[in-house]
Order: structure tokens, then sequence, then C-alpha cells
């Protein structure tokens, strides 16, 4: 797929590596900007392509010091000068403009991470004129620091220890932040980045989710030839079905859909989703029972990447021969394939092919991107995959996807196999496992609580406890339940439920389904886990 047409107030960031790079991308879009993150060491012919009014340079987890340090390509300070682009270093970034400009950047004798305050030194562009004297909590993540600027370049903020945390050259539009204002522990970060797009850099805030629907379809329309069919693999979730229903509205009855049931859905996810598709969404759809495949393909597998692996490798399969018949039926195989993959899935599962990003660590392998196999006949079609999930919850809403099924909490891909720790095909591990899901999440509404909570599961530990039940001695499985809060699923927070729920919720469990005597509560934030269990 070809990226969108970009806007003239297009905010680039150049990715070197930070775990909180798809957050400034985030934050900008808030402000109905739009955003884009390339490479960190892409080319200045790709870089220029974009026609960014703004270039952010992001954290990273390197040293400027080192050989293999990643850096802007060489004329790239000369291009944003003579064409007016405003530059911003944020960390990493910074110090890469320092040593690339002529100053110095050494290993700092006091590391600072974590909350730290600054002072702002007199009057700046980035702060504002009337910030001078302003303290503010940031957050830092930092060893190296700047002790020598280039030529033209002041502080306009400085660490408790003294250590340089903003510096700004208005001569040439370039400024740089220690720390990062796009963190929730910066709590005045997005009155800084608010600031500096609008007032200083005089960005317009004219994106809307509108435009960048009108731009894929126009993409949908030039990749796929007027004579071409194309599959869509619809997971019953969010993702899949708001794809869908964009490239529907693009290409008409030539979109053809198709439900895997692979075994590892929730309780009566078949039948509910199937009748949603049908009764709803009006999208015609081929439901296929692949589960006993998919699970003769998992037994005895363990390791969680390996099974995301042969999980796209069978769906791809699947795909291929549903492809198959379309050609006896419509005389033409269809060469594409939709699916729902998001900015966080290409950014967790990178280095994802294509994307030619080299400076962050994969966290897991998607299925839609790292589980595909090299091999695979048809060509993606992805036209979600530069936004977040409750960007895409809103293009369903303009889309008039019901609102009630825009809600559900996202599912993975793998399904209950990453919720399953170990041996999906061991005892009755899935059987147990739906049963308490259901519990789980009935209860979450009858309570009240599913619009608030970004995501709830539950999940089956390969361990056995000893209880007691009907005064007898047990020793049954152990099941976790998972609740977060989140805006994008990129960070979450655990969702603190009252006592009485989850004494409730755990005396329902332990009664109604057969071998689970022990229910335990995840509160782990993302970082420093994942959302999933794996």
């Amino acid at each position: 797929m070809e990226t969108p047409t970009m806007k003239p107030d297009t905010v680039l960031i150049l990715d070197y590596g930070s775990q909180y790079t798809h957050l400034i991308t985030r934050r900008i879009r808030s402000l109905n900007v739009f955003s884009l993150v390339i490479s960190g060491t892409s080319s200045l012919k790709s870089i220029t392509s974009y026609n960014p009014r703004v270039v952010i340079l992001s954290g990273g987890p390197h040293s400027v010091h080192a050989l293999d340090a990643p850096s802007f390509p060489e004329g790239f300070i000369e291009w944003a000068e003579s064409n007016g682009v405003s530059v911003l270093g944020i960390c990493y970034g910074l110090q890469l403009i320092v040593q690339k400009l002529g100053g110095v950047v050494v290993e700092g004798e006091s590391k600072e991470y974590g909350k730290m305050e600054i002072e702002v030194k007199g009057k700046s562009e980035i702060f504002g004129s009337e910030s001078g004297g302003e303290k503010q909590m940031v957050w830092m993540s930092h060893g190296d620091e700047a002790v020598k600027l280039p030529e033209g370049f002041e502080v306009v903020a400085q660490s408790a220890q003294g250590a340089v945390a903003a510096l700004e050259s208005r001569k040439k539009k370039i400024y740089g932040l220690q720390y990062h204002p796009e963190v929730t522990h910066s709590p005045k970060g997005m009155e800084t980045l608010r600031h500096f797009l609008f007032d200083v850099c005089g960005v317009s805030a004219d994106w809307k989710m509108e435009d960048l629907m009108e731009e894929e379809i126009k993409v949908i329309n030039k990749t796929v030839a007027s004579d071409e069919h194309v599959i869509c693999a619809l997971s019953g979730g969010v993702d899949s079905t708001v794809a869908a229903t964009l490239v529907h509205k693009a290409i008409g009855d030539r979109l053809h859909c198709i439900f895997v049931d692979n075994g590892l859905l929730r309780y009566k996810e078949q039948e509910r989703v199937m009748d949603t598709f049908e009764r709803d969404l009006h999208l015609p759809v081929t439901c296929v029972d692949a589960s006993e495949r998919f699970l003769s393909e998992l037994k005895g597998v363990v390791d969680p990447e390996t099974k995301r692996k042969i999980i796209g490798r069978e769906f791809i399969n699947i795909f291929d021969q549903f492809a198959q018949e379309l050609e006896k039926k419509h005389g033409k195989k269809p060469a594409f394939l939709v699916q729902g993959t998001l900015y966080p899935d290409v950014i967790e599962s990178c280095p994802p092919p294509g994307t030619d990003r080299t400076h962050s660590h994969t966290i897991k392998s998607h299925h839609n991107v790292g589980g595909l196999p090299k091999d695979m006949k048809l060509k993606l079609i992805e036209p979600l995959k530069l936004l977040f999930k409750d960007e895409v919850r809103e293009l369903g809403r303009i889309l008039n996807v019901p609102v009630g099924f825009l809600k559900r909490h996202p599912f993975p891909g793998p399904g209950l196999a990453v919720r399953v720790l170990g041996d999906v095909t061991q005892g009755n591990a899935l059987e147990v496992l739906r049963q308490v899901d259901e519990i789980f999440i009935q209860s979450i509404r009858d309570a009240g609580l599913y619009d608030s909570i970004w995501q709830a599961f539950a999940v089956f530990l390969p361990v056995r406890s000893v209880g007691v039940q009907g005064d007898k001695r047990t020793h049954s499985h152990v099941v976790a339940l998972r609740a977060v809060t989140s805006q994008d699923g990129m960070t979450a927070d655990w969702f603190n439920f009252e006592h009485k729920f989850l004494d409730d919720v755990s005396r329902k469990i332990c009664n109604s389904v057969q071998g689970v005597n022990r229910v335990v509560l995840d509160i782990t934030s993302k970082p420093p886990s994942t959302i999933e269990w794996e």
C-alpha cells in the first residue's frame, strides 16, 4: 500500500528507537495535526518527499558516541534551514543536533532517569516568552548530556542537577528538549508541544479523520484494478471490521470476506460475530471452521512466538484456498488480502517487512505482520496501518459501523493461543478459559464497567493449586484476570476494581467452572509488561 498524500502541515518524526516515539505521534494527532513516523536513517530524498512543516528527532537507546549510532542524512540541516522547516530534537535527538552541529556531548557524571525538576531560563520560544523562572516536573531518561552548545544556540532550561534540559536557535529554527514531553509523567509536556507547533511553528490544526478516509479510498482504488477481486480476513474485532467496511466502500462487491474459526475463539464467538456481520454490517462473509486444523498444528507448542508463526501461516494457507475457490467462481484469482493491522501492531512487531525500521526492538510478532510467510501469494492491503485503536473507532463511526460493535474490547489475532500459557491442546484448557472469560466479561458488563475498560480478559496459567471445594481437597487450575485502561494500547494501567466486584467474580468462577479453584488478578502496567500474557 502506498502512503496517503501528506498535508502541507505534516509533522514528520524520525525514529531513533525510543519506546515513546509512538506517543509523540499520538499526542500530535490529538491536536488535529497529522503526524507520521519514518526511520531515523531515511534518506534525505525520502524525508523531503513528505514535505513536512516540522521534523522531530525522537529519543533512542543509543549514544551519539557509538560507532553505529543512527543519524539523520547529510544535508538534512541545510535543507531544513533553507525551506523554513522547524526541527525539534527530543532526548537522543537533542544530543544528535548538538554533536552534528559542532557542540560537545559527553557521558554524564550523574545519570538522569525518571521524574526530574527543570527550570526555564529567561525568555524562550519553545516555552513562551513569559515562562522565565518557571519550574516544572519532567520525565528524563538519558546518560549522556550536552556540555557545549553549537554556535548560535542557547540553553533555555536546566535540570536541578545543572544539566541542559532545553536549548534553541531561533535563527535556525532548531530546538531541543532533553526530556520527554510526550509522556504523561511530564505534566506540562502537551502544553509545550502545543505551543511549539502552533505558536512557534505556525502549524494549522486542520487534519480530520475524513481526510484520511478519502485518501485511503483513493489509494485502494489506485492499487486494485477495476477487474480485480480482494479477500478480507475478518476476525470479528473492530480493526478488521472497519478495514472491511472501508475497502467495501471503495470497491464494492469485489470484496470477499472470510471469517475463520481457528478453534481459539471466545465463548460462542462464531455465532455471535456472524450474526453481527449479517444483521448489522451487511457484509458478504464466508465462515470457515478450521478449528481441528489449527489445533492439530499447535499440539505440543509452548513458545508464544512459535504459536504466532504457526497461526499466521495457517491463516494464509486458508486464504490461498479461498482465493482458488473464488477464481473458479469469478474467472480471476484475487491478488490482494485486506487485514486490520494497526500502527501499534506495526511498531511492536518491528522491524516488519518493507518498513525500513532498524532501531527498535521487537516486542512481539503480530500475526498480521511478523507472522506472515515470506512466500505469501497475496499482496497486503492494510488501510488502517497508520492509525491507533481510538482513531479506528472514530473512522468506524464515520463509516456507520454500529457503536456497540466499535466499543468491543480488542481481541488478539492469535486468539486464546496467547491467553493459554503453554500447550493450548493440553487437557481442557481452552474450554476452561472460555467459561472463565465469559463470566468475567459478563460481570463487567453487568456492573456497567465495560466501556470504562480498554481491554479485559482471562488467562489460563500452566500451574495447579491445592484448594478445598465441597469439603474435599482439590488440585485444580489457576486462572488470572486482566483488565486495563488505555488510549491506544501502547501504554496501559491496570483497572482498579472494587473489592466486592472481585470477590463476586472469584466466587462465580470457582463455583461455576469445573477444574478451577484459584483466581488471581494481574496488576501490572504496560510497560513493563505487555497487555497480553503470552
